[in-house]
């Protein structure tokens, strides 16, 4: 895990990669209930004898909206910033899904900082600025990326 302990420190990070997570198993069970939740029920995600005889990947696949949702446990799991009170998801610039996540899977996150801007003060006191990350996301044992994407996030001290 990555401790940045200011947001100066954090600005002169820009352009460098800043940390890598740790690797996360993807199970059925979270496919499942990814499934459950989103009512994308297609059966190369849940049906596990199904798709061992007929997808061509061999064995149920990730949603890639599920791949897409661990970012936000991916980079606390890697990054660390003193002080923050507040954090908050402000979106996606762009996202790509390179290639299937079998169930079974491990997956870890690259986080390389793109951006960083200070923010106008909230009506509260809190400061803040807007970070720019692209993150690559990794499967073991491949050398393609499972998933690409710049990912926006506000933090408030």
């Amino acid at each position: 895990m990555r401790t940045i302990a200011s947001l100066e420190e954090l600005e002169s990070l820009k352009g460098q990669e800043v940390a890598v997570s740790d690797w996360l198993e993807i199970t059925q069970q979270q496919v499942n209930l990814f499934a459950e939740a989103t009512g994308d029920h297609q059966w190369i995600h849940i049906d596990v004898e199904r798709a061992k005889r007929e997808s061509p990947y061999g064995a149920p696949i990730a949603h890639g909206f599920l791949t897409l949702s661990l970012l936000p446990q991916f980079m606390q799991n890697a990054i660390h910033m003193e002080g923050v009170k507040m954090g908050v998801n402000y979106g996606l610039n762009r996202v790509r899904f390179m290639a299937p996540v079998p169930v079974g899977s491990r997956l870890r996150a690259r986080v390389k900082l793109l951006g960083v801007e200070r923010l106008e003060p909230m009506p509260n006191g809190l400061t803040g600025a807007q970070s720019t990350w692209g993150v690559t996301i990794e499967r073991e044992g491949s050398d393609r990326p499972v998933c690409v994407a710049e990912s926006i996030s506000r933090r408030y001290s």
